[in-house]
């Protein structure tokens, strides 16, 4: 059995939880991919670094206690975007999308929305 490249190594991690119930579900993703080993030196001491690269995201859909959210990420070396969304117990959605780097630090964009519950009247 031959050694497989690190760059040929993935990890996929797909998991769908259904709540018994019937009122909601989870669900989850996770895909990571790992580059080459790059050696670091230190003076007479030496490390090695490898490019970090992954994408990721959950989300729940609970309509019994109310619980709705989701995230969404991805990261390739220094630079991480991703959107979160969640619903707050006032009714309104807050939705966030954020970027990280090195060189710019982190940011993020917060907007909420309120939801209008509009009745509807059934004709007979």
């Amino acid at each position: 059995m031959g050694v497989m490249n690190i760059e040929q190594v993935f990890c996929v991690l797909a998991v769908t939880v259904a709540i018994v119930s019937g009122h909601g579900y989870s669900s989850q993703y996770i895909h990571r991919h790992d580059g080459h080993h790059q050696p670091v030196h230190h003076g007479h001491h030496h490390d090695y670094y490898t490019h970090p690269k992954y994408e990721f995201e959950y989300k729940v859909e609970d309509s019994h206690t109310g619980d709705h959210k989701s995230q969404h990420e991805h990261r390739d070396g220094d630079v991480v975007k991703g959107h979160y969304s969640l619903h707050e117990p006032d009714g309104s959605v807050r939705d966030v999308h954020y970027h990280a780097d090195h060189h710019s630090g982190f940011h993020a964009d917060v907007k909420h929305s309120i939801h209008h519950i509009v009745p509807h009247h059934h004709h007979y």
